[in-house]
Order: structure tokens, then sequence, then C-alpha cells
């Protein structure tokens, strides 16, 4: 296969690659027979849909996708109970983690119940003090005052923790289990060890979205009243993305009608959230994982644990407001202490990259008094630097508490869960893509050499970690609203689903400029064609900022992503650039 417009060496330094003739001839065939524009149709190809069943993959359906929640173990377990203490009357505690996916889980559980008429107890454990997960002190506190504690995205591996409960205890997540249960009266998690996997690609708000399907089952069974589930579908969408699950199978459903919902601007906490974010078109997957994801994290990392599930959950507009605009200061501060441990932490890596002569498998760092609640994100801008399954770690009194962030392809919560079955973690679990782990200060090279062993072979099964694989063609004449919308139907894009990404040949700069600190405009065009805007998130931190800043004037070949923004009003076509090469 020869490089893609002959960019071997972009300014991103990745070679350039476009869709296989197998794959071109397939998505010309799809065209044909479906009539559908080229660019849509290599979409489909790639995703392997035939031409029969474009309808129904173009416009999901909940009802066409939705498995039958009682596949999942206990299932009908934890429904019954749930139910049975709705009808009661009884006390519920909901023990949630502190991210996106604990938050909105714990929020569909109670809107849920306040449609009911019912409410409970919201309990997030404080990320510096207690640490992820269930703890005892929690558990039992909380199980003195409860009939019942629903654990959502947490508590799979909190065997210790959960059996200091004296109330039945459901647990609704989504993380790796282990060989044995913890004791309580129901895990639904398609990831347990003995589920079969087919529903394993479900964040933990897709569980707790199941077991309300088969809980208003029961309900109208006995003849009561279900509240619609339908409104709820906008943090289902939210905890998907943010979460990074794979958009496939009832993901996409999920996604797709969850944006609906939200674009209705109901919900009090996502409105707050949006404007404050200055969203002011109709949400879309990147919306959600780039812009509120992070408010919505920023609680957690930096601030208290519960405010993004407060705000996710509250029905006052006034309040929500109050609540967004503190998730977006702690952002701030957020973004301010994670440059500074950011910085630190690629320079590790090149360090020791470069007295090893091998970057390994596994890019790694540790510091003395790195903020536990920004090493998830770092592990992620490292795992973008690097390419390679990243592991951040703080450490503090000899303790270290870490995140990690894999890469398509390679299971990274096994291998985490490996190193604590071998001792050489005080802890860890997660699942393929996100994973967290204590460790002692003394054992963190023994384990990170361990890690970078176990992860060798998916490793070197990966093809092309230094390409940047392109769609196809396209000129700044093509890229239309009207091709943006039948794109948009093919999605949403995401995990396992990603969009389509396009090659501009020859295209002058007409001009380039900084927005912030970080980021790079640019207009540019092609002979005969009109200007047409990029931008390009972060550019100014790495190598592709700098070199077309001062572009005026120049060629170069462009390879990005589109995106529809509003702009007075009107929808326009805009290139979110990744990579960019001289011409000639």
């Amino acid at each position: 296969m020869t490089a893609f417009l002959s960019v071997t060496a972009s300014l991103t330094g990745r070679l350039w690659r476009g869709p296989d003739a197998a794959l071109e001839r397939a998505a010309e065939a799809l065209a044909q027979d479906s009539r559908l524009p080229l660019p849509v149709s290599r979409v489909l190809a790639a995703r392997g849909v035939p031409a029969h069943e474009t309808p129904l993959y173009l416009d999901p359906k909940l009802r066409d996708l939705l498995p039958d929640p009682s596949r999942l173990r206990d299932m009908d377990k934890a429904a019954e109970r749930l139910v049975a203490a709705v009808l009661a009357g009884q006390r519920i505690a909901i023990f949630a983690d502190y991210d996106v996916d604990g938050g909105a889980s714990a929020a569909l559980l109670l809107d849920w119940l306040r449609r009911q008429g019912r409410d409970a107890t919201l309990y997030i454990p404080d990320r510096i003090d207690e640490g992820y997960g269930p703890n005892a002190p929690a558990i039992a506190a909380l199980s003195q005052d409860h009939d019942l504690i629903v654990c959502v995205d947490c508590g799979t591996l909190s065997h210790e923790a959960l059996a200091a409960a004296s109330c039945d205890v459901i647990v609704l997540d989504h993380h790796q289990g282990a060989e044995t249960l913890p004791p309580v009266l129901a895990v639904v998690n398609p990831n347990r060890a003995d589920e079969d996997g087919s529903l394993g690609h479900l964040c933990a708000a897709g569980v707790v979205f199941l077991t309300l399907v088969r809980c208003n089952s029961l309900l109208r069974q006995g003849g009561h009243a279900q509240p619609d589930l339908i409104p709820l579908l906008d943090l289902v969408a939210l905890a998907t993305i943010a979460d990074v699950a794979p958009l496939v199978g009832v993901n996409r459903a999920f996604v797709r009608q969850g944006l609906l919902i939200m674009a209705r601007r109901e919900r009090p906490g996502l409105v707050a959230l949006s404007d404050v974010a200055r969203l002011d078109s109709a949400p879309n997957a990147f919306h959600l994982g780039f812009l509120l994801g992070p408010r919505i994290n920023a609680g957690g990392r930096v601030g208290k644990a519960d405010l993004g599930a407060l705000c996710l959950s509250c029905t006052d507009g006034r309040q929500a407001e109050r609540l967004a605009a503190e998730l977006d200061a702690l952002n701030r501060d957020r973004r301010a202490i994670e440059a500074a441990v950011r910085d630190e932490a690629l320079a590790q890596v090149e360090a020791r990259a470069q007295a090893a002569g091998d970057a390994g498998c596994v890019a790694w760092a540790a510091g003395e008094g790195w903020h536990p609640g920004v090493v998830g994100i770092v592990a992620a801008r490292m795992k973008e630097a690097t390419g390679l399954p990243s592991v951040v770690i703080g450490v503090e009194g000899g303790i270290g508490k870490g995140s990690a962030r894999s890469v398509p392809g390679v299971d990274l919560g096994r291998a985490i869960q490996r190193l604590a079955a071998e001792g050489l973690l005080l802890k860890g679990g997660g699942h393929a893509m996100a994973a967290g782990l204590s460790v002692a200060e003394a054992k963190i090279p023994e384990a990170m050499a361990r890690l970078s062993q176990l992860l060798s072979r998916e490793m070197a099964e990966r093809p092309g970690m230094g390409e940047l694989r392109i769609s196809g063609l396209l000129d700044p004449a093509g890229a239309t609203v009207e091709l943006m919308q039948m794109l948009e139907r093919a999605g949403p894009f995401g995990q396992a689903a990603p969009a389509p990404r396009f090659a501009f040949a020859e295209q002058l700069i007409d001009s380039a400029g900084t927005m912030g600190d970080s980021h790079l405009r640019l207009r540019f065009r092609s002979p005969g064609s009109p200007v047409l805007e990029a931008v390009a998130w972060g550019a100014m931190n790495g190598p592709l900022g700098p070199a077309l800043l001062g572009a005026k004037g120049r060629r170069f070949h462009l390879a990005g992503k589109l995106e529809l923004t509003q702009w007075g009003g009107r929808e326009r076509v805009r290139l979110r650039l990744d990579d960019a090469a001289p011409v000639g």
C-alpha cells in the first residue's frame, strides 16, 4: 500500500494511509446500490454494512437494537429488589463513582425514582480521602440508615468493602470482574467473568438503563405505572461518549436518540453546563466528550466529588446554573494543574525513552505530589502524544495512585488486574480502555516493566502505530452542509466507530492565527473553490500549530474531520484539522 498523496512524513511525523483497494471497491458498489454519496458509503463499507441494511444503520432505533435485559446475570434479581424497595417506600442509597459515567448513572436512578415520588441518598466518595469505589466505613454507615444500597459504576471488585454492609446491596457496573464476586444480592455487569461479553460495550449508565427497562417491565406486570424512560437517554448518551464506550450495537441508538433528547434542553443541569461551555448549536458527540464531560469530571478531579452528579440530577434551573458555574471554575483550575503535571510527565517519558533507546510498550510517569484528580486526563494526553498505553501515577507518603489509558486493540484493564493478582499492585482494575491502580512507590518501576511485558503481544499486533488513516479525498466545494447531514446519519462517531477523515490536496493557506493559548485557526482554499475554515485544537502544543502559523500563501495537504457549526443563525462546515504536509 503506497502513502496517500505521497505523504510519508507529515508535520506530526506520520505516514498517511488511504483506503485499500478492496474497501474502495466495496464503497463504490454500496454507493451504486444505495444511491448514497461515496464519502458516506465509505463509512458504511468500513463498518461492514451491506446495502440492504443501510436504512436501519442510518436510522438506528432503540426498539430494534435494545437487548433483553434479562440476558445479563442477576438482572432479574436486581430489578425485583429495586422495584420492591420502590413499592414499599424503603430507604435507598446510591453509591456512585465520581466520573461522568458514575454521575450520569446516579442521576438516571434519581430521576427514575423521582418520577415515582421516591427519593434516594446520593453518596460519592472523595477521590483523595476515600479513593475509588466502595470503602468499608462508608458502606457500613450507609447500611445502618438504609434498606438497600445500589452501587453504580463501581463495586465489582469491592469484596471487603461490600462485606461491611448490613443491608441488601446491588451492584450495577461494567468494569472487568474477577473470578469471584463480592458478597452482595446481585452483580449486574456485562464484563463479569461468567458473562459471554456480548454486551461488554455498555458503560455503567447503559447497564443502569437496561436495569430500569427491566424494572418498568416488572411494574407493568404488577399493574403499576411506569416512568417514561426515553427522556433519560440524554444521560445515557453523555456517559457512553464520556466513558469512551464503543459506539456499536445499542450504544449507537443510545447516543443518536440521546442527542435528540439533549437538544430539547429539558434537563436543567445539562442546559446550564451547555451554557457555561458556550455551546450554541445542537449537541454532538464531540461536545459531550470535550465540552460537557470535562466540566462534569472537574468536581471529582479537583473539587467536591458529588458536584457533577448533583448538577446532572438537579431539577431547579437556578441551582443548576450555580453548580455549572462552580464546575466551570473548577475545570479552569483543573486545566492549570493538568498542564504542569503533563509537562513533567512527558519530560519523564522522553528522558526514559532516550536512555533506553526505545519507548517500550507503555509510556509511564510518576511524581511526588501530583494531584490525583488529573493523573487520568494526563494519561490520556500522554497516550495521544506517544500512541502508547499510558500510566500516570501521583505519589504521596510512599504510595502511588495512578490512572491508565489504553489504545484501541489493547486490553489495559485486564493487564492491570493481572498485575494486582501478581502482587505488584496494591489495587487495580478497570476496563479495556481505562484503569486505575494503587502501588507501593518502590514497586513502580517493576510493575511498569511487567505491564509493558504483558501488553507486548497486543501492541506488536497493532498495525500502523505511526500512520494517519484517510477515508478519501475531498475538495472544499464538496464540504457542504448536505454532505455533513448525510455523514451524521452514519454516526455517531467515537470509540470503535471513528469519524471519516478527509484529505484536501494542495490547499492554499489564506490565513492562520491562534485561538487562546494553544489552538490554531486557519482558512484555506483550492483554485475555483470557496474558502473553508479549519481549527486545530491544542495544535500550538505540538509541531502542527507552529509550522502552519506562518504558512500564509503556501500550499499544504490537509487532513481532518468535518463538523457543523453555527454562525449568525446559519449552519456551516468546518474542518477539525488533524495533520498537514507541505506540498512538494
